[in-house]
Formats: structure tokens, C-alpha cells, sequence
């Protein structure tokens, strides 16, 4: 596993694009109400993102059609904007990335809109605690497995399960990098494998089910939901491990 090693340089040049997604998010945080459709979303985001001298580096990654997901309710993750408008009550995921010179960045939330359920309260609280406890843990030497653990650990013990199939993982000069960073502990021993090391930047990203972590691909090719059909939740930072311990460089 080749997992690269960023120089302080590099890591100035990938505060920018990460700073822009941040604003974004709470630019997001901000039309999220009752009444405003996915596409709105979709398109008050990329207009944003351009106006920083960025691009939305989602828009046909992969083939995605979409400038940024948005997932709402038991979508968890990569939903696509439709013209479907918010109601009270709804739960909605969104995750941006952005490039800005050659260098990426990438983050995510799940807001309410309105008044929702104390369940689903809990739910985003599930996911926002348990990216920021395990970002605390973050030192170098840590290993990624380790990491994965302590993560399975934050969603276990608040009652809720980690998607399966899917994960964090390094960015840079690519959108998608090594290493992948599972939410859970896929072997035996956690004491094995790559340990974080100085000058690495990576994406943590807890997505939290209710009952069953087995992922389910919607017809649209892309939405994926739990298998046990309920609501969901994605919270996700990009981290630069910078003298010897984790910085955010997704918050405004």
C-alpha cells in the first residue's frame, strides 16, 4: 500500500480547496429548509464552488451527474439531486468535493430540516460525535486499523452500525487515494498494517445504519441505502496529520 506523503507546501496548497468546500457546507447549512429542491442544492453548490475559482470535483467522477450528493432520508450516501423538494421533517446528507489547482478536497454533513424525530436526532449526533471522538484519537503511529476500530467502537456503543461496503480514504492530488478507511475492523488484529504517519492527509467518514449495515444500490445506479430500509446518516472531514497529530482542514 503506497500512501503518500505530503510536504508542508503541499499541505498550504490543499488547505484552499478544502477551506472551499467547508464554506460550502455552511453556505448549505443555510438553504436547507422546507420548500428548496435537491437541484437548487445541487446548483446554488456548484455555482459557489466556481465563484472560489474552484470546480466541483464530484460532477462526473465516475460518471456521477450531479455536481455534489445529496442524500435524503434512507439514502446514507451518494444521492443525486432531483427535483425533489425538502419537507418538514426530512433528514439530508450532503457530501462536496471540490479541486482547486490540481488539489482536492472533501467533506460532508447530515442536516435536519425543521423539527425531526429524537431518533433521528440521534442518528446525526452518531455520526458528528463519532468523526470528531475518533479525530481526537489520531497521532502518529496510530495504525489504520486501529483507527477503523476506535470507529466501529464511537457507532457500536451509541446503538447504531456501520455501512458496510464503503469508506475513507486519502486525498490529494487525486480524489480518491490510499489508504481506504473502513468504518469497522475488517480483521482479526488491529495491531497490523500501516500506521499514520507525518505529512499524511486522509478523509474520515462515519455512515451510520440503523439495524443492518449491508448496503443497497437504488435504481439510479448510485443511492445507496441500508438493507433494513431506515434512515441513515454521513458525516466526513478531510485531516492533514501535522506535527504529529490530526488537523481539520475542512472547517471554516
Amino acid at each position: 500500500m503506497a500512501i503518500s506523503i505530503k510536504s508542508k507546501k503541499d499541505i498550504e496548497a490543499l488547505r484552499i480547496p478544502n477551506k472551499i468546500v467547508a464554506q460550502t457546507l455552511e453556505l448549505m447549512r443555510q438553504h436547507i429548509k422546507e420548500g428548496v429542491s435537491l437541484l437548487e442544492l445541487d446548483s446554488i453548490a456548484a455555482d459557489y464552488i466556481a465563484s472560489q475559482g474552484a470546480r466541483a470535483s464530484f460532477y462526473q467522477l465516475y460518471g456521477f451527474p450531479k455536481s455534489i450528493c445529496i442524500s435524503v432520508n434512507e439514502v446514507i450516501i451518494h444521492g443525486i439531486a432531483t427535483d425533489y423538494r425538502l419537507q418538514e421533517g426530512d433528514i439530508v446528507g450532503i457530501d462536496i468535493g471540490a479541486e482547486y489547482n490540481g488539489w482536492y478536497g472533501d467533506a460532508a454533513i447530515t442536516c435536519g430540516v425543521g423539527t425531526i424525530t429524537p431518533k433521528d436526532q440521534e442518528l446525526i449526533a452518531c455520526a458528528k460525535d463519532t468523526l470528531y471522538e475518533a479525530i481526537g484519537y489520531i497521532k502518529e503511529g496510530l495504525r489504520f486499523k486501529e483507527l477503523s476500530q476506535i470507529l466501529e467502537h464511537c457507532i457500536t456503543k451509541r446503538g447504531f452500525i456501520p455501512l458496510k461496503g464503503y469508506c475513507g480514504h486519502g486525498i490529494g492530488r487525486r480524489p480518491h487515494e490510499e489508504p481506504e478507511i473502513p468504518n469497522y475492523l475488517e480483521s482479526p488484529n488491529a495491531k497490523q498494517g500501516p500506521k499514520i504517519k507525518e505529512g499524511m492527509v486522509f478523509c474520515i467518514e462515519p455512515m451510520i445504519c440503523q439495524l443492518n449495515g449491508n448496503p443497497k444500490i437504488l435504481a439510479d445506479e448510485w443511492s445507496v441505502v441500508s438493507e433494513d430500509g431506515l434512515r441513515g446518516s454521513h458525516y466526513e472531514h478531510t485531516i492533514a496529520v501535522v506535527n504529529g497529530k490530526a488537523e481539520i482542514l475542512t472547517e471554516v
